[in-house]
């Protein structure tokens, strides 16, 4: 997770100079980027103060904000979603417009998709990746793109296992629409079918690659390949689960034998997570069964995330599953469910998400100062 850089000596959205009786307010840039991004004081997503802003007396929880170890998130509306818009594993500006635009909206941090660490981890030819050193600044471009606008910004670091070599969403179902049912990314649509590697030779589906079986050594190799990513990192850690399979058996049978994955589970390896110096459990579920049957609707995957943290209350656990309205979000976290809420489909429909959730929520937060005067509505003090 890589902190904003400090604001502190650049305190006021704007210098002030004294020339006689002519005060001069000079536009100033935000710190630690070389670009011109000017600073948001208090940063993009953030309340303002009560003593400006009456109605900020009492602060929804979704507008609180979390330290993790040296990192404080301005509050607590998060995201991260896969795109299929890399080449050759190097982000575009495709991720700048995306990204920027969570960024300039007051998200609390943005979170890069899933970046493969090796290229045959990649789910599909065109998600991005972090084994190769020109990577790096197209990626570092975006990062300071974010950091400019004053959040925050985390990468998700992924091997898709089997499910890898397959084709972004909107080709596979082109695809399907002309009765080729396969989610294969094939040598001419740049993938690697015959690389995909899994636990066994056992391919997600019918339509998804067959996998190598790993040895030993490929597991070994998988492992370092992660370290390599990460390097010295001493920042925030979270991880993401899968609390069920969503399986038609029950966790456990009445003799005590593990059918399938589920809750209990989840909660035992959350906590020796959190031993190992996980800081966030991020809760989803399924996507590792093809033949799941998953009972969708409104926050339908709270209550995993509320079971890991009734069993482990020091963890800090985030929750996701349709969570489509501001009051959904602040009753998940003033419910003590989760700590913080992971949206996906709504923030690709509603951007501007943190903004209007203050506005639905009664609380003045800093648009960007490009922004402001769309928010006057909300900004207007009252009594």
């Amino acid at each position: 997770m890589s902190p904003v850089p400090s604001a502190e000596t650049v305190s006021p959205t704007f210098s002030v100079n004294e020339a006689g009786s002519v005060t001069i307010i000079k536009n100033s840039p935000a710190p630690g980027v070389e670009d011109f991004y000017p600073i948001n004081n208090p940063r993009i997503g953030t309340p303002y103060s009560k003593d400006t802003y009456p109605q900020n007396k009492t602060i929804p929880k979704v507008f609180q904000p979390l330290q993790i170890r040296n990192t404080t998130f301005k509050n607590r509306i998060w995201s991260p979603m896969c795109q299929y818009s890399a080449t050759d594993g190097h982000m575009t500006d495709w991720h700048l417009v995306h990204l920027g635009g969570f960024a300039s909206r007051g998200v609390g941090p943005v979170m890069l998709e899933a970046t493969a660490i090796v290229p045959e981890g990649r789910i599909s030819p065109e998600c991005p990746g972090i084994w190769s050193d020109s990577q790096i600044a197209p990626m570092k471009r975006i990062v300071d793109f974010i950091h400019g606008q004053g959040t925050v910004v985390g990468i998700q670091l992924s091997h898709a296992g089997r499910k890898a070599s397959t084709l972004a969403p909107w080709i596979s179902a082109a695809q399907k629409a002309t009765g080729n049912k396969t989610m294969v990314a094939t040598e001419e649509q740049n993938g690697w079918p015959t690389q995909v590697v899994g636990p066994s030779e056992i391919p997600f589906g019918d339509n998804y690659p067959r996998p190598k079986a790993m040895k030993l050594e490929d597991i070994d190799a998988l492992e370092k390949a992660y370290m390599d990513a990460v390097e010295r990192y001493e920042r925030p850690l979270f991880y993401r689960v899968s609390a069920t399979d969503w399986a038609e058996v029950p966790e456990q049978d009445t003799n005590g034998e593990w059918k399938s994955w589920g809750i209990k589970q989840t909660i035992e390896f959350s906590r020796r997570l959190h031993v190992e110096g996980v800081d966030l459990v991020d809760t989803s579920s399924g996507g590792n069964w093809s033949d799941q049957k998953i009972p969708v609707g409104p926050m339908y995957q709270v209550p995993f995330a509320e079971s890991i943290k009734q069993a482990i209350p020091e963890l800090i656990v985030g929750s996701v599953g349709l969570i489509t309205t501001p009051q959904q979000a602040e009753e998940i976290l003033c419910e003590g469910k989760a700590d913080v809420v992971m949206l996906g489909r709504e923030l690709l429909r509603h951007v501007d998400f943190p903004i209007y959730a203050a506005q639905e929520l009664g609380v003045v937060v800093k648009p960007a100062n490009q922004y402001e005067r769309a928010w006057t509505r909300m900004m207007k003090p009252k009594d």
